[in-house]
């Protein structure tokens, strides 16, 4: 029996009134339910099972369209066309500079000002996938080229979210898409995570500045405290790691074959049997245990606070085209960016 895509207005921009709609996808023991909107293309729930079978919504969000359109900090969005930072808000490519918004100090961040995260999808349903489109224009916020991006999502009766990703550019750009959902497996609303296990199997990572820009190095983690190569208890990591900003590193996975699907990262809430399973194409795994945030009045009046949701972003390398020694970052035309990112939720 297979799973069904449902699809319903949710709000209005406040700028131009355009529709912005809600899409509802469910297996077909209705075990996993995601509901996607069309602007930011980005995750508004994901409802799974404890060991008891109880549903919970396990993502932080808002119960309105309004507050996603006005004070959304990156909630389940896709973030593009770059994700992370840009040093200096600026690269060169083929020896033209571009300028880029300067949205976090001195530096671009997530694409800009009204990067993917702030624009409207097109959706449709294709078979058991929803597949939104979004044309960025040739220069929008700096960057070269127009570039078609379609991404797709599809629940499945494993319990598993995909997300795949595919982009076309009519001149050379950089592009680095990611998902940016929080998550937590005791619940949305829960105000910790410290009960939680975090794995992530990489033996390197990327040192950065104050800024969370790479310096260029790849260090391995053996001996630091960025070292998840076995199940960490996270209340007790995040009291030990200098500063008090909690983990925010760009993990370096093992070196794949092109399209093959290799495990990422491992989160897991004992008391409820909760975990999810991330699995990606991409080179880098980037951690982000939720600093910056600091949310009132979240889904159903829920206060959303530091330290209280992760997340687990696969990506490309931050500021890969300031790096040659990264993995690649730029698209050229007759070439298609593409990546799978699966989340996969389960029961221990």
């Amino acid at each position: 029996m297979p799973g069904e895509i449902t699809q319903e207005l949710y709000g209005k921009t406040l700028k131009d009134g355009k529709d912005v709609n809600r899409y509802s996808l469910k297996n077909s023991s209705g075990s996993l339910v995601v509901r996607i909107l069309d602007y930011g293309a980005l995750i508004s729930e994901i409802h799974v099972p404890d060991r008891n079978g109880k549903l919970a919504d396990i993502t932080p969000g808002f119960d309105n369209f309004a507050d996603y359109e006005s004070r959304n900090p990156y909630f389940g969005v896709i973030n593009g066309r770059v994700a992370a930072r840009t040093a200096g808000g600026q690269f060169t490519l083929d020896e033209k500079t571009y300028k880029l918004p300067q949205n976090w100090g001195q530096h671009s961040l997530h694409g800009g000002i009204l990067g993917f995260n702030k624009r409207l999808w097109s959706g449709k349903v294709e078979g058991d996938k929803l597949v939104l489109k979004y044309v960025s224009a040739d220069g929008e916020e700096g960057y070269p080229g127009e570039l078609t991006t379609t991404v797709s999502y599809r629940v499945t009766d494993e319990n598993e979210l995909i997300i795949e990703y595919e982009a076309t550019t009519t001149k050379p750009t950089p592009v680095n898409l990611t998902n940016h959902a929080f998550f937590n497996l005791a619940g949305h609303e829960a105000e910790t995570m410290d009960d939680h296990l975090l794995t992530v199997p990489a033996d390197t990572f990327l040192p950065q500045d104050d800024d969370y820009v790479p310096t260029g190095e790849i260090k391995q983690v053996e001996g630091t405290l960025w070292d998840l190569r076995k199940p960490v208890l996270l209340g007790e990591r995040l009291l030990q790691v200098p500063g008090g900003k909690g983990i925010n590193e760009n993990y370096c996975l093992p070196p794949n074959d092109a399209g093959k699907l290799q495990l990422a990262a491992k989160f897991e809430h004992p008391p409820s049997g909760r975990y999810m399973e991330c699995l990606t194409t991409e080179p880098g795994m980037q951690v982000y245990t939720g600093y910056y945030l600091d949310v009132q009045q979240g889904k159903g009046g829920a206060a959303y606070k530091r330290f209280g949701a992760i997340v687990l972003e696969a990506q490309h390398y931050p500021d890969s085209v300031h790096r040659p020694s990264f993995p690649n970052t730029i698209v050229r035309p007759g070439e298609t960016y593409r990546q799978t990112t699966i989340y996969q939720f389960g029961v221990a």
